[in-house]
């Protein structure tokens, strides 16, 4: 059954190709975090997200340091505390902690606010990048365009198939 298998394969595989060198691909390149990088739009989303990130790392900052104060002071006392007074406060370390890590997940969180902010600013700006790469590809014949700043790596490429500029040229040209 696996030498099947493996055979099936290798035809298939070898009918690939056979294809490839009947038929030349045409293949273009970009660099998407390029264009997001020129896009003025792409830019402000980017400064808007940044803002929203400092305000609450400075909010988180605080409450951290808040902790830490409150942790030293219980710490020198501790040992004169009553059993209560000792109990109390650490409850209150233990709140204040809860509160922290809530704040944390809340904002920066897998669906925190920051992953929903980053959505509604910049998957609409992806998106018209990813229409004006189809209309690319349809008008110029391309059969591939890849991403080189992804996960998709791409080893050696001839920089007359980088479509980059052409991208930022439409996207920012008025007539768009």
């Amino acid at each position: 059954m696996r030498t099947v298998k493996i055979t099936l394969v290798l035809s298939v595989f070898f009918l690939l190709l056979i294809h490839t060198g009947y038929a030349q691909s045409k293949i273009g390149w970009v660099n998407s975090k390029t264009i997001m990088d020129k896009l003025p739009e792409a830019q402000d989303a980017q400064r808007q997200i940044d803002n929203l990130v400092a305000q609450w790392q400075s909010e988180l900052a605080k409450m951290q340091n808040e902790w830490q104060k409150k942790f030293q002071e219980y710490d020198k006392k501790k040992l004169i505390l009553t059993d209560q007074l000792r109990a109390e406060t650490e409850k209150e370390l233990q709140d204040m902690d809860k509160k922290i890590v809530d704040f944390r997940s809340k904002k920066f969180g897998q669906n925190g606010e920051l992953f929903n902010k980053q959505n509604e600013l910049i998957k609409p700006i992806q998106n018209k990048i990813f229409k004006m790469l189809q209309d690319i590809a349809k008008e110029d014949d391309y059969d591939y365009i890849f991403d080189k700043s992804g996960d998709i790596l791409l080893m050696y490429s001839n920089d007359k198939y980088d479509l980059t500029d052409k991208v930022i040229e439409r996207l920012t040209s008025p007539n768009k």
